[in-house]
């Protein structure tokens, strides 16, 4: 595969299928060069509060996050429950949420994962999905993500039959871009192991079949991976036949061994040079949504400095901006505890610490630190099936 990716072919279809995309890319994020960066609330594990999206929205907005992708995974409507429209209240926050996007210039969209109805795909499922995407529609959505992620993949015709479906929404949504997520979003060999071995050629007959204007999902070589590299994508890209969407699973701390820890520091193992091979780059958060504001606020800072980056520097300059400069140093001072230690081996004498450094501190992003300590956010293993 290093062969092709280093080929003459190889540099012409990243030419040719790069230029039109991550132009859009570039334009959709700021003056300085970003690609477009946004939010994808994509975790497992209890969802935030609607006020605490909305914050969300309007703390990362001014720092080039341009969109926002409402898709956790326990919201029963968005999956098990796909074809079900909200409930009312439900629908009035989403409504809400879309109508803070759009005051800060935020896309807004929804992410759908119609479980396993590529295994039975005949006209009840063609009624109920077409039903449900003209409900979705009046939320005042621009993205509709398609997400056949974490459902099992070890079926004939699998990359044919998602084309299919992608192609009846792509004709029924009203949003002006359509996100899929593969089965086999990763070169991750978990996936296999938890979903079903997956078929040979499977992506590149997933981007040979879906519409050019469609995007796909792209976690990196892992499912949580620890560096995502230029020629990695440019492996990726060439067989899609188009830039991957990039879906970074950091900060997210969703499962049972990953809740024990929070996720803190700045981005690492990314680099300026993606921006140019990427449609877009979006972040899934952690479960604490004010902590996550925090390396969130880093990726900024990996586009705009370049080789001049410096991790550490720019997550002490987000924590103060997040927390306040007072608690934002704590977390400095805490980092190795609450991110590398963790509960697991947090032992009892700087447990106690860590209480008498936050319990009087009255702050969202404190609250989280006390509740993680209490165990509030520790989840069972069968919740998240790639764990």
């Amino acid at each position: 595969m290093a062969e092709i990716v280093g080929s003459d072919l190889a540099e012409s279809t990243r030419d040719s299928t790069h230029t039109t995309h991550c132009e859009d890319a570039l334009v959709s994020g700021d003056s300085l060069g970003l690609p477009e960066l946004g939010v994808i609330e994509g975790y497992y594990g209890e969802p935030w509060s609607w006020e605490e999206r909305a914050d969300t929205v309007r703390f990362l907005a001014p720092l080039g996050y341009g969109f926002y992708l409402y898709a956790p995974k326990t919201d029963p409507w968005l999956r098990e429950r796909w074809a079900e429209d909200h409930p009312s209240e439900a629908t009035r926050e989403l409504r809400r949420l879309s109508a803070v996007c759009a005051a800060e210039g935020v896309r807004f969209g929804v992410g759908l994962s119609p479980l396993k109805v590529y295994l039975d795909w005949n006209d009840a499922a063609r009624n109920a999905l077409s039903r449900r995407l003209n409900t979705l529609d009046r939320l005042n959505i621009q993205d509709m993500a398609l997400l056949f992620d974490d459902m099992p993949g070890a079926v004939d015709g699998l990359a044919d039959r998602q084309v299919e479906i992608a192609a009846f929404v792509a004709e029924r949504t009203s949003a002006d871009r359509l996100i899929v997520c593969p089965t086999y979003y990763s070169d991750d060999p978990v996936l296999d192991q938890v979903f079903g071995e997956r078929p040979n050629g499977y992506l590149r007959a997933l981007g040979q079949g879906l519409d050019r204007s469609t995007h796909v999902f792209w976690t990196g070589p892992e499912v949580i991976s620890r560096a995502i590299s230029p020629s990695h994508i440019d492996r990726v890209a060439e067989e899609l036949g188009r830039p991957p969407f990039l879906w970074d699973n950091y900060p997210v701390n969703d499962g049972r061994r990953m809740s024990a820890y929070l996720h803190l520091r700045g981005f690492t193992g990314r680099s300026a040079d993606l921006a140019g091979r990427i449609a877009g780059h979006g972040v899934n958060p952690a479960l604490q949504a004010t902590l996550s504001r925090i390396p969130m606020a880093t990726l900024q800072d990996v586009y705009r400095d370049g080789d001049a980056y410096e991790y550490s520097e720019s997550f002490h300059r987000a924590s103060r901006s997040v927390l306040g400069d007072e608690l934002g140093d704590r977390v400095r001072e805490d980092l190795l505890q609450l991110q590398d230690v963790g509960l697991p081996r947090l032992a009892a004498d700087k447990e106690r610490y860590l209480r008498d450094r936050y319990e009087g501190a009255d702050h969202p992003g404190a609250k989280e630190i006390v509740r993680w300590l209490d165990g509030g956010y520790a989840m069972d293993e069968v919740e998240v099936p790639t764990e």
